[in-house]
């Protein structure tokens, strides 16, 4: 039967590429098997920035002041053209420290967070006065790096100064970015650049203030 023979050796033409492929895989002796290596992917162990903290801070702060006076004689100093500044001799710059408290929340990749702290401040102000301290408070979103966390702040603050003997203080904003690095379980590093700008009349002096 010619037609049932043909059918014969196509089965076993069949069965023997698979013993063949088989022996391929498994035998080793007709061919060597190709190991590719494992594709290691480096895995970033992220700390958990979760739960409150407190510390304390060192700085160093630049004051500009500019003194504002009623060019237009509308009655009110609104607008560039009424701002003088006194050629530099109300700027100031010295040191800023104090301490902190807040609380993050983790949330993977991100971390969000809320802060206030307060700082004594020891910047002369000219030959006029000086700026006493600085209160803060903040708000804060970042991006978890690992052990390292680098983040923006944004949110409020309050400056008291001594001008001609008198004190005085203004509210403002304060806007900046940060950068935190976990020591240990318990001990975080950091540095923060921040910009204050307490508006363009401080406590009814007509003097514009930032930092």
């Amino acid at each position: 039967y010619p037609k049932g023979n043909n059918m014969k050796r196509l089965v076993t033409t069949t069965a023997l590429t698979l013993i063949a492929g088989a022996g391929t895989a498994f035998a080793g002796s007709l061919a060597e098997p190709v190991v590719t290596p494992p594709v290691l992917t480096p895995q970033v162990a992220s700390a958990d920035w979760t739960g409150a903290y407190a510390g304390i801070q060192l700085g160093y702060g630049n004051l500009n002041v500019a003194n504002q006076i009623d060019r237009d004689g509308d009655g009110d100093v609104d607008g560039d053209d009424e701002t003088f500044a006194f050629g530099g001799g109300l700027d100031g710059n010295g040191a800023i420290g104090g301490a902190h408290l807040g609380y993050m929340w983790d949330f993977g990749n991100y971390v969000a967070g809320a802060e206030l702290d307060y700082n004594a401040a020891n910047i002369d102000i000219g030959s006029v006065g000086e700026l006493d301290s600085v209160a803060r408070a903040k708000l804060k979103l970042g991006y978890d790096m690992g052990d390292t966390l680098v983040y923006g702040v944004l949110g409020a603050a309050k400056a008291d100064a001594t001008i001609g003997g008198n004190d005085f203080s203004e509210n403002g904003y304060v806007a900046g970015f940060g950068v935190d690095y976990l020591v240990s379980e318990n001990v975080v590093l950091g540095g923060e650049v921040l910009y204050h700008d307490f508006g363009d009349d401080f406590d009814g002096l007509d003097l514009s203030a930032d930092a």
